[in-house]
């Protein structure tokens, strides 16, 4: 297999997203519109130093560390401060909340295994030592997957897959590839690209994210109208479990009984530890082509995105963002008139072969304009998609400034997409108002399906210095909307402990003892990541 970079993951800032270099301050558009919405918003108070920070939790004793050694050799188990506090969580708010504190939970010991055995092996050893085990990728989660939650356990490791990367087999002709699961974004399409292939699949996590990561979530892509869901793209599985090694997905298609492929795509690492992904590739696309688009209102926007689902035009992407958040993405780039006017915009990608891709385009221009649409300027397009991964960089840097910024995520059908859509926006001003903070709730369309389609909300909001305890009643209250509004609790974020809660509501009763029984098997000492998914039962 490959290797990765020792530090090529540690480079995410420990108190915030991404490359520390670029980290930038607020646009001055963004400043001065914030000012109109929230008013005058406090700083945000000092946060400690990376060796300022107190771990609370002790790393694991000297017999847990030796044999941990012995399953991945002694380089290979780490326990300093630094690395722990960098497996410490996710990239949530809160998340970024919590690193603001001077004591922080950690995991007791950071384990990078370099095999398949060498994962059978660390699982043995939890499992006779009483330790949980929680997967590390990107650590881009943002739904609480990646708490150091023990459980009922002794303690907790941090299992980083960083040292199980880079490509098995590329099968040309079945254009397929086998990749390892630790493998980030970028370095699957440099790997797949050198052979003239791209999978395709550009969350916004993409530079940082990693294969397991994107199966264990179900991640969706800003590229899913035309290459689909993460979990469409697999096509088979290794899976390290600590009952045993499970190796899925035989075929095509086949009717050998239920598709376990499935069970394993969204798990969170609740029932082992994805090694391999075995994926459906493309071509490098020969041409991209660029629209934008406005709409006098959002309604008018979505029904043009139903109708080019429906029909299947086929672009590659195809966004809407409502009056908000058109307005606030005009202001980054400093366009302050047009961000106080009404209307939304639309983003469209074509991608493929020359011919084929300009015939698509028309097709899909013909549908746009017949439902209201009017072309805007291309460099609107052009400069979403050379921002598309900056976006929470911007919520570093209004976090720093005091302002409380999060997103959260839904789906739900055409029909049902408008109620939705109010349910959550009133219960996310409701619930700030509440709070006492002024706010502001952007949304866009973020995925299509010809039955319906994803909400992506953005909330900014002055909730004081202390916003996790309001936060946690306002992200309640809008899971609870969700749910009585026939929404699903996570189109592409996953449930991880944010969510566990509602779980039952989505899948029911059965389905959650279906999926405890499933573990029962798969994980008898519950050591898999304790708290996600199931929510620690």
């Amino acid at each position: 297999m490959g290797t990765h970079p020792e530090n090529e993951r540690i480079n995410m800032r420990w108190d915030g997203w991404g490359d520390p270099d670029r980290a930038h301050g607020l646009p001055g558009g963004v400043k001065l519109l914030l000012a109109g919405v929230l008013g005058r918003v406090p700083k945000a108070s000092a946060a400690p130093s990376l060796a300022g920070v107190v771990l609370t939790t002790p790393p694991l004793d000297d017999a847990d560390l030796a044999a941990l050694a012995d399953a991945v050799g002694a380089a290979h188990v780490e326990t300093g401060h630094d690395v722990r506090l960098l497996h410490a969580g996710g990239k949530s708010t809160p998340d970024l909340l919590r690193r603001r504190q001077s004591e922080q939970v950690a995991p007791g010991a950071v384990v990078l295994p370099g095999s398949e055995d060498e994962v059978a092996a660390v699982l043995a050893v939890a499992g006779e030592r009483g330790l949980a085990v929680v997967p590390f990728g990107g650590g881009t989660a943002v739904t609480g997957g990646l708490e150091p939650d023990a459980g009922t356990h002794r303690g907790v490791l941090s299992l980083d897959l960083r040292r199980l990367t880079g490509l098995v087999a590329l099968d040309d002709t079945d254009q397929e590839a086998t990749l390892w699961a630790g493998t980030t974004g970028p370095a699957a399409e440099a790997a797949l690209g050198e052979q003239g292939f791209e999978l395709g699949h550009f969350p916004q996590s993409f530079e940082f994210a990693t294969l397991g990561g994107f199966a264990a979530m179900r991640s969706s892509g800003q590229n899913s109208a035309g290459n689909g869901r993460f979990d469409t793209m697999v096509t088979g599985l290794r899976v390290v479990t600590p009952t045993g090694i499970l190796d899925l997905g035989r075929a095509p298609g086949s009717a050998a009984g239920p598709d376990l492929v499935r069970w394993f795509l969204g798990s969170e690492g609740a029932f082992g530890v994805i090694t391999q992904v075995r994926l459906r590739v493309h071509p490098v696309p020969e041409v991209r082509l660029f629209d934008a688009w406005s709409f006098a209102d959002f309604a008018s926007g979505a029904d043009a995105l139903r109708r080019v689902a429906q029909l299947g035009t086929g672009p590659t992407v195809i966004r809407l963002s409502d009056e908000a958040e058109t307005g606030i993405s005009l202001a980054q780039v400093g366009n302050i008139g047009q961000a106080l006017a009404r209307g939304c915009s639309a983003v469209v990608v074509h991608e493929g072969t020359d011919s084929l891709t300009q015939a698509r385009r028309e097709a899909t221009t013909g549908v746009l304009r017949a439902a209201g649409g009017k072309p805007a300027a291309e460099k609107l397009a052009a400069s979403w998609d050379h921002g598309r991964f900056k976006a929470p960089y911007l919520r570093d840097a209004l976090l720093a400034n005091g302002v409380f910024c999060e997103t959260l995520e839904t789906a739900t059908t055409w029909s049902n997409l408008h109620v939705l859509k109010a349910a959550v926006t009133e219960a996310l001003t409701g619930g700030l108002t509440q709070e006492g903070a002024r706010s502001r709730v952007l949304c866009h369309i973020s995925h299509v399906y010809p039955t319906g389609a994803s909400l992506y909300f953005t909330v900014i909001a002055g909730l004081g210095p202390e916003p996790l305890e309001p936060w946690g009643r306002v992200k309640a209250r809008v899971n609870d909307a969700i749910m009585a509004a026939g929404g699903t609790i996570s189109h592409h974020h996953g449930v991880g402990t944010d969510h566990a809660p509602w779980l039952e509501q989505e899948i029911g009763a059965v389905g959650i003892r279906m999926l405890r029984a499933v573990k029962a098997e798969l994980d008898p000492a519950g050591i898999m990541n304790p708290g996600a998914l199931l929510g620690g039962s």
